[in-house]
């Protein structure tokens, strides 16, 4: 039997994976290879996966069948006539032999070809040695000479330097961190030795490479930015081709990837000039594509922002006056937008001379410049609110008679400058140029484009916001048309309309009142349409949360309240899994509009929580969670208004959920709200079940580890320990407490920090003896956020109790001879003082034979450690009189200041400013003239490090203490005005 032969390979004349392209460059200065399609390397590197697989797992031929199995003495049978074998379904096309593209960009009918190793493609494959990272099948196309078995004697100048090269950049591109940080910094450091032009021959194709990975990516960037320092001006014959690779990622749609490429071309500037840059981009200012000149308007910006805007100001000048092209004048208006981007308010000082470049830019024959004029007017606008209104007296005109003449683009251009102008002007002059161009804005309400929709809304929210614009204005000329045109289920399609709809209403009601606003809007609440409920809620809430409900009558208020709340909380389909937002939505607009209304609430209590205690019960885990964070939420509403006996009647059906309640997310959202219920009942609850119930309860649910369970039940614990701890057996404590040292190794951050809290109100109510005596022995397990959150438990306890009933079991715990035992005992003294401030006043004399002792440890943790805890002290005693003992310790400090390690030598430097504050610069000083002139380096170093700190801190204070030098001949150094006020 024949085995079928695999179908999805390409035959030898497929296309090849890179095709050349006229605007590029080669290595040796001709042309570059660059993709052929717009292909991301994350797509390639997944095209290269997949066809791996189906090559791992095509059928197997009847050669490799019979290396295999056997061959003699079998006889192979022949399948049966009507035989049809039954071929796999593969999601992936190039399996089935199909060749399409990855998405529209891509080139159609290219595959991949079927295998990249080496030598289908002649190369010759090897090693480069025990200290050269491995390379991959992709980087043959740039690396191949290393693997050229070539005496070095028989190579030229050029090709030793370029071999060199070579090994850096694939030690920097495919190496370990230590490999790149060497390579990185010799060719940073022999840059002019290797020469510009090697250097970019090898390094600009390898950065156009397709496969290239966005760190690989990010790592030749980053030489690029630093070799540019060190070539200077040798880069001029090269800014062309550098610009090439770094232009387009001005436009990526990475942000951190456009910050580098504005890095690269504003260093470039610095290196090359002014000249040069204006040399190499000036053929693309009037190039035929948009794409290029685009990214060269982008980049004469940052040229701009980086030698100065009023360099370029002729240059921008004679551009956007050409008459030749059209081109090039719409080039030079959107250099002028995007440098009033990229610089801000900086752009104010050349505000007058750039809006003067381009006003003609109104009245040009060409449609798209006439559109680019507007944006860029906007963008200027935009850049120096609120300031510079006078600057654009030249172009109202022009801009308010466009208005008329244009519609399309060029008027959606128009109506964004005027939004932005209208904010600029003093209130009298506002008024009298929105009652001119609002009639010409409410005719595009009902416009189908939706960038004219955004443009038109964000106008009218900065009209409304303006000075001068009354609510009657608004109630007459925009509020009659502006709902039935704009509020409508299709703007909850585009989320970018979606958010510019919310913010123009919020703007509308904050000008003409609460009541009018929600008026209109509060019959879509009960819409069908939940995503526009959803958005008419988030603009109820944000309208109300702004401007109160004074407003608000009972009528409106009853429609809010018991029907429209209620039906969005019955309504919502929203999962706390798949659409957090919406789902948070609902819940938070609700308790914050409940809040507003206040007292008011009362009369609807009964019905609002009737609905979310009824859902408590529902068959759904999310309807439930829903009703029980609703709840948490309205437990503040209910304590306001008085209704005790409603609080004790959520607290008895939340306790039965308790035990009852499978789901942990639901769990934790009813933990959450029993902490509420206990929190609003306070010291004085009498009601059942009791709290000494509650805290049973809840017991066992400590060894549920969901985070969301572990966090609001230690909340609770810690709010019953507060509010009623007494209430609670001292033994149930203390079997809590040992059930917390298990939470400290939570990873979440706020659950430790809690289970912290939760061990010093429970302290404060049984005493510190048997709680500390559970956290001492904590300090003897290996793992080092136990020992952290345990030490800042004993600090807090000691800060609740009192530090004399933690120092002595503390200072005793320090004689243990383990080691972490006593670094944890010394970063609970660092806590600990840090905790209890001026309290230290009383105790720093007992501490310091241990502090002593930790500053002389030969171990380095200890000796930082113990800086910090002296950091603490110094602050804490700071103008209390015991300057004699922080000279003490500042005599134990001192030493560990030529300490190389990063973190002991930063705790030491906190140690010593800490003391400079407490102990005054005078003695510092007199330390530090021992060493600033000393013979060895780092010595002077080291006391130079100090001495400008404490500069900083104390210069003033600094000058009588300075040592007095005998006048001379020539120079007088006494002041004696000085010594006299001394």
């Amino acid at each position: 039997m024949k085995t079928p032969v695999y179908s999805g390979s390409s035959s030898s004349a497929a296309t090849p994976l890179l095709t050349p392209r006229n605007s590029g460059f080669s290595r040796n200065g001709a042309v570059i290879a660059t993709p052929l399609g717009n292909m991301t390397p994350q797509e390639y590197s997944q095209l290269k996966i997949e066809q791996e697989i189906d090559s791992r797992n095509r059928p197997l031929t009847d050669e490799e069948l019979d290396a295999i199995l056997p061959s003699e003495g079998f006889e192979i049978l022949q399948p049966p006539t009507d035989y049809v074998p039954k071929r796999r379904n593969r999601t992936s096309s190039f399996s089935s032999g199909e060749v399409t593209p990855l998405n529209g960009s891509a080139t159609p009918y290219y595959s991949i070809p079927d295998e990249l190793n080496a030598s289908n493609f002649g190369i010759q494959t090897g090693t480069l040695g025990a200290d050269m990272p491995e390379m991959k099948p992709d980087d043959y196309q740039y690396f191949s000479k290393l693997l050229e078995e070539k005496e070095e004697k028989d190579m030229s100048d050029e090709e030793k330097v370029e071999r060199k090269i070579l090994k850096l950049l694939l030690k920097i591109k495919n190496g370990t961190p230590q490999m790149r940080k060497q390579a990185m910094k010799f060719i940073t450091d022999h840059a002019k030795e290797l020469g510009a032009g090697p250097l970019f021959d090898q390094i600009l194709p390898l950065m156009m490479s397709t496969t290239l990975e966005e760190q690989e990516r990010h790592l030749l960037v980053k030489l690029i930015d630093r070799i540019l320092y060190k070539l200077d001006d040798l880069v001029r014959p090269y800014v062309h081709k550098i610009l090439l690779v770094t232009q387009p990622m001005l436009i990526d749609e990475d942000y951190f990837t456009r910050i580098e490429g504005r890095e690269i071309i504003a260093n470039l500037a610095k290196a090359a000039g002014l000249a040069t840059m204006i040399a190499a981009m000036r053929p693309d200012i009037d190039h035929a594509e948009e794409y290029v000149r685009n990214t060269t308007s982008r980049a004469f910006a940052v040229v701009a922002s980086a030698l100065g805007v009023q360099n370029l100001l002729p240059f921008l000048k004679a551009v956007c006056k050409y008459k030749k092209t059209w081109e090039t004048r719409h080039t030079g208006m959107r250099i002028v937008q995007h440098i009033a981007i990229q610089l801000g308010c900086g752009v104010l000082p050349y505000l007058t001379e750039l809006v003067e470049i381009i006003k003609d830019g109104f009245n040009d024959s060409e449609p798209k410049v006439r559109s680019m004029t507007g944006l860029a007017v906007a963008a200027l606008a935009q850049s120096s609110a609120p300031f510079g209104i006078e600057s654009f007296e030249c172009v109202l005109k022009p801009l308010w008679k466009g208005l008329s003449n244009n519609k399309g683009k060029i008027l959606a251009a128009y109506i964004k400058a005027v939004g932005y102008i209208i904010p600029l002007m003093d209130a009298t002059s506002a008024k009298k140029y929105t009652s001119v161009v609002i009639d010409n804005i409410v005719k595009q309400f009902d416009s189908q484009e939706e960038e004219m929709k955004r443009i038109v809304l964000k106008a009218v929210a900065q009209c409304v916001a303006t000075d001068g614009i009354d609510a009657t204005f608004v109630r007459e000329r925009i509020i009659p048309k502006f709902f039935s045109s704009f509020w409508d289920r299709s703007m909850v399609n585009d989320r970018r309309n979606y958010n510019q709809l919310v913010e123009t209403t919020v703007a509308i009601a904050t000008n003409v009142g609460c009541s009018l606003v929600v008026g209109e809007l509060i019959s879509n609440l009960k819409d069908e349409n939940e995503p526009f409920r959803h958005m008419t809620l988030e603009t109820i809430t944000k309208i109300i949360e702004n401007l109160g409900t004074a407003d608000i009558g009972e009528r409106l208020e009853l429609e809010i309240l018991e029907e429209c709340l209620i039906f969005c909380i019955v309504q919502d389909q929203s999962s706390p899994v798949n659409d957090k937002k919406n789902y948070y939505l609902v819940i938070n607009s609700v308790a914050t509009i409940m809040k507003a209304f206040g007292i008011r609430c009362k009369k609807y209590l009964p019905k609002l929580t009737g609905t979310i205690l009824h859902r408590l019960t529902n068959k759904s885990e999310k309807v439930r969670q829903q009703a029980a964070d609703l709840l948490t939420d309205m437990i503040s509403i209910v304590k306001l208004c008085n209704e005790e006996t409603r609080l004790t009647q959520f607290k008895m059906i939340i306790y039965e959920f308790l035990r009852d309640e499978e789901y942990p997310d639901v769990l934790g959202s009813v933990l959450a709200s029993m902490n509420a219920i206990v929190e609003a009942l306070g010291e004085g609850d009498e009601s059942k079940p009791s709290i000494d119930e509650v805290l049973t309860r809840c017991t066992p649910i400590l060894k549920n580890r969901n985070e969301k369970v572990e966090e609001n039940l230690i909340n609770l614990i810690g709010t019953i320990a507060k509010t009623s701890a007494n209430r609670v057996s001292g033994k149930e404590w203390l079997r809590i407490c040992f059930d917390l040292l298990e939470v400290l190794r939570a990873h979440k951050k706020s659950i430790r920090r809690a289970a912290i809290k939760t061990f010093g109100y429970i302290a404060k109510e049984i005493g510190p003896s048997d709680v500390l005596v559970t956290l001492l022995s904590n300090l003897r397990v290996q793992e080092r956020q136990n020992r952290v959150c345990t030490t800042i438990a004993i600090a807090i306890v000691a800060e609740t109790c009192g530090p004399f009933t933690v120092l002595p079991a503390l200072m005793n715990e320090y004689r243990v001879p383990e080691l972490n035992v006593r670094t944890g005992v010394l970063k609970s003294l660092s806590f600990l003082f840090e905790y209890i401030g001026d309290l230290s006043t009383d105790y720093i004399y007992a501490v310091t034979p241990l502090i002593e002792d930790a500053l002389m440890d030969r171990d380095l943790v200890h000796r930082q450690t113990a800086c910090a805890a002296v950091k603490h002290i110094a602050l804490g005693v700071y103008g209390r009189g015991k300057e004699d003992i922080l000279l003490h310790l500042l005599n134990y400090v001192w030493p560990n200041i030529f300490e190389t390690s990063a973190h002991v030598i930063n705790s030491v430097m906190e140690s010593i400013e800490a003391l400079r504050v407490a102990l005054g610069p005078c003695v510092f000083l007199q330390y530090l003239l021992q060493g600033l002139f000393s013979p060895a380096r780092k010595v002077r170093n080291a006391f130079w490090k100090v001495y400008n700190n404490v500069y900083i801190g104390h210069q003033d204070a600094l000058v009588p203490f300075y040592p007095s030098i005998t006048n001379e001949e020539e120079n007088h150094y006494e002041r004696t005005e000085l010594n006299w006020f001394i």
